[in-house]
This record gives structure tokens, sequence and C-alpha cells, in this order.
């Protein structure tokens, strides 16, 4: 896969080319398509421990991070929750992940096992994805984190799924 990195890269448009480019270094340009990641790591980075407290945060208060309600929600939490607020996040999402896990492998019909891992698969997609791109881990892409994303398509898509996910739960109570 490797090997053909070099030609799939001349294929690319100018932008995808930047945004390939800006994830690997993002201090190439710091001003411009790198300043969103910088300012996003520095405001986790600042949240220390247990963070500066709720709407004190200068990072996210001054508006030095873009984005801040919807693709860079993390940032605001890493910073005004510090790292116990950041861990609380990451262990809810685990338990609404296991939980679906747990509603698949306990469905009686094969469509409902599918659809709580394909809601499981979205939810965790979406979550790492986010997360990873608010550290630097990822590029960023522009994926909102479920349920905390300002913007109420998000919203409303993946609370609907949950919600159908758990009414097929209850059809085992049916069944028995």
């Amino acid at each position: 896969a490797s090997a053909a990195a070099p030609l799939l890269y001349g294929h690319l448009k100018d932008y995808q080319k930047l945004r390939i480019l800006t994830f690997l270094n993002p201090d190439r340009d710091p001003l411009g398509s790198g300043y969103n990641i910088i300012q996003s790591k520095m405001a986790i980075g600042s949240g220390g421990l247990a963070g500066k407290g709720f709407l004190q945060g200068e990072m996210t208060k001054l508006d030095y991070v873009p984005e801040q309600s919807t693709d860079f929600i993390f940032t605001s939490i890493g910073e005004e929750q510090g790292f116990i607020g950041t861990l609380g996040v990451i262990i809810l999402f685990t338990i609404l992940l296991i939980r679906c896990i747990i509603i698949a492998e306990r469905a009686n019909l094969e469509f409902i096992r599918n659809y709580g891992y394909a809601v499981g698969g979205i939810l965790f997609f979406h979550f790492s994805f986010n997360i990873g791109m608010t550290m630097g881990l990822l590029p960023v892409v522009g994926i909102p984190l479920p349920f905390i994303s300002k913007g109420g398509s998000s919203l409303m898509v993946f609370t609907i799924m949950v919600a159908v996910l758990l009414k097929m739960d209850m059809a085992r109570f049916r069944s028995n």
C-alpha cells in the first residue's frame, strides 16, 4: 500500500494534498491550514488535570479555536474540564458502545444484531475520529462528536439511530 502512495498522491486535488501535508506537519503553516490543530492541541493541554472550569477556558472563550462548538467541541471540554472531564466523556461513550454490543448480541433476529453493530460502529467511528482530529492524531475532516457537537441534524440522526435500536431491543420481550 505504501508503494502506491506516490502514484495516488499525483491524482489528488490541491486541497486534498494540503490536508495531507497539514496533517503530517501542522507547523508548516501555523497561521493558515495548521492553525486549527495547533490551537486545539494548545487548548487541550492547557486544561491540565482538572481543567479551568465551566466557561473559564481562555483559548475557547477568546475564540482562538475556530469551530469549537461543532467539530472541535472536544477541545472546549479538554480545556474547561481537563483530563478528568475528557476521561469522563470517553467512559460515557465506551458505556454506550458496550450497550450497543450487548443489545446486538442478545438480539433474536439477525437484522437487529446487524443494526446494533452498525449503530455501534457509526458511533465509534465518529467518536474516535473527532477526538483523534482534535488531538492531531488524525486529519481534520469535520466529523461531529455524537450527542455533544452543536448541530441539529447530527443530534437528530444519532438520537433516531439509538432510539430505533432501543425499540428493536424491546422486540425480544414480545417474541418470548
